[in-house]
């Protein structure tokens, strides 16, 4: 029997969608002011400041133009970005995953011990130069491609999201599995993966998120044109373009022929059009995922 919605409920409910629909607006608005921004014109921005009106009169390529003037090096930078973003993220879910399988074990009797040095580490650090120092001349991380993955491998954030999700799944189904013979890796890819679909679809955001706006472990560790992540090769292609300008206004040219207002937002719109596309396919479990981690103690 369907029971009808009294007024009340029906004006709560809908100054609740008003609401959520402004609230959604207004968090489009920003993209919607790049998206335009990358078409206008530099002389446009320079003199007008950014609009969200654009018109034929102030539309422009050029920042476009620039930004692929040389396509091989940003397909290039795009598919070492995709590789370390997919590769990284598959492994560093699987690790946190198994680290907070491990210790939200109750019969794990060491899981107090051992999660202290990892809490540990969120509250001191070693510091920059130290960390720089192993990672370059101990680890060789220089020039290699596993230098832009092995930096952000593991999260102790991640970690403890998946050892509070963990322990809001049933210790009994671990023990029938293994009543019925299942060894570890079995039951933890049988059993406890299947029911953590929540928070894979958390952290594999959160990871895919670091790994894809990294630009910095390219700056510390890369010095080949080809081994350039997406980031810091857009990173490169704004310095260059501040130059040109800069050498151009020494020599008395018109400054606004180098696009770098409208460059910039070009850039960020290459940058952050893939990643977007990932949230709606992980969406109804994100929500879940991080709830759940972030109630349970």
């Amino acid at each position: 029997m369907k029971v009808k919605k009294g007024k009340d409920e029906k004006i709560f409910l809908g100054i609740a969608y008003v609401l959520t629909v402004l609230f959604a607006v207004i968090c489009l608005l920003p993209f919607y002011l790049i998206l335009v921004g990358s078409f206008t014109k530099e002389s446009t921005i320079l003199t007008e400041g950014y609009s969200f009106f654009l018109t034929a009169r102030n539309f422009s390529l050029e920042a476009y133009k620039m930004a692929f003037k040389s396509p091989d090096t940003i397909v290039r930078a795009y598919g070492i970005t995709i590789f370390v973003t997919a590769v990284g993220t598959i492994t560093a879910v699987g690790l946190s995953a198994m680290t907070g399988y491990v210790l939200a074990r109750p019969d794990f009797p060491w899981r107090n011990k051992i999660s202290f040095f990892f809490f540990f580490t969120t509250l001191f650090s070693g510091g920059l130069v130290p960390w720089y120092l192993m990672c370059s001349k101990f680890f060789k991380f220089n020039n290699h491609v596993y230098s832009l993955i092995l930096p952000c491998l593991f999260s102790v954030w991640n970690m403890i999201i998946a050892k509070s999700f963990m322990k809001g799944i049933p210790f009994e189904l671990t023990e029938a599995a293994k009543v019925d013979g299942a060894g570890d890796f079995r039951i933890f890819w049988k059993i406890i993966l299947p029911a953590a679909k929540p928070l894979i679809a958390t952290i594999g955001l959160f990871t895919a998120l670091t790994y894809w706006n990294d630009w910095y472990n390219s700056m510390l560790f890369i010095n080949n044109d080809h081994l350039y992540s997406l980031q810091y090769q857009l990173y490169k292609l704004i310095n260059d373009a501040k130059e040109l300008r800069k050498i151009a206004a020494e020599s008395g040219m018109v400054v606004d022929t180098v696009p770098i207002e409208s460059m910039k937002m070009a850039l960020t719109v290459v940058v952050t059009g893939p990643i977007i596309l990932l949230y709606p396919f992980v969406q109804r479990y994100f929500i879940k995922g991080l709830t759940l981690g972030a109630v349970k103690g």
